[in-house]
């Protein structure tokens, strides 16, 4: 399947479960547990607040949209950001994300840190990719530099900065 066929196929599905398109093929996620959903809406919140202390051009969204990493494999991350023109209500994909989120769990744990690194990073836009450990409270910040390269740290404690586009979040706040 592309991802134009899921799309228009899981836009006619009431009661489909949470799914992403991976190598052309569809795969249903465990249900999330209250910790994981409780870290993503923290997230949201936190990188929506620092959003509108720098009055950036940029918008936080939760979990739901799609970002289409090639023709046959879309991932729905837990958040991101991106930022210019708003996009139109009824978008079902975000093609210019530039800050992707995922919350870790027992079973994406594996995928969040290999396959869905290194997807993210296939698109130009991305900028940072912030893994999220809610049982260390810790942040895998990935980070593109000007030469294209990508690097990894962790942080626990203090200000994380996302720049581009200019966003300073304290860590604690995607753990309230």
């Amino acid at each position: 399947m592309t991802v134009d066929e899921y799309l228009a196929w899981s836009d006619t599905q009431s009661d489909l479960p949470h799914t992403e398109l991976i190598n052309g093929q569809v795969v249903a996620t465990a249900p999330e547990r209250v910790e994981h959903t409780e870290v993503k809406f923290s997230v949201a919140i936190a990188l929506r607040a620092a959003i509108g202390r720098c009055q950036l051009a940029c918008c936080a969204l939760p979990s739901g949209p799609t970002v289409r990493i090639d023709d046959h494999t879309a991932y729905a991350p837990d958040a991101l950001v991106y930022c210019g023109q708003r996009l139109p209500g009824d978008a079902l994909v975000v093609p210019n994300p530039m800050i992707i989120v995922e919350v870790l769990s027992p079973t994406t744990s594996h995928t969040d840190t290999s396959a869905k690194l290194i997807g993210y990073f296939k698109l130009p836009s991305v900028q940072h990719y912030l893994i999220i450990d809610p049982n260390a409270c810790a942040v895998a910040h990935h980070s593109r530099h000007a030469d294209g390269t990508v690097s990894g740290r962790t942080v626990t404690s203090g200000t994380l900065r996302l720049d581009p586009p200019g966003l300073a979040i304290d860590v604690s706040e995607f753990f309230e």
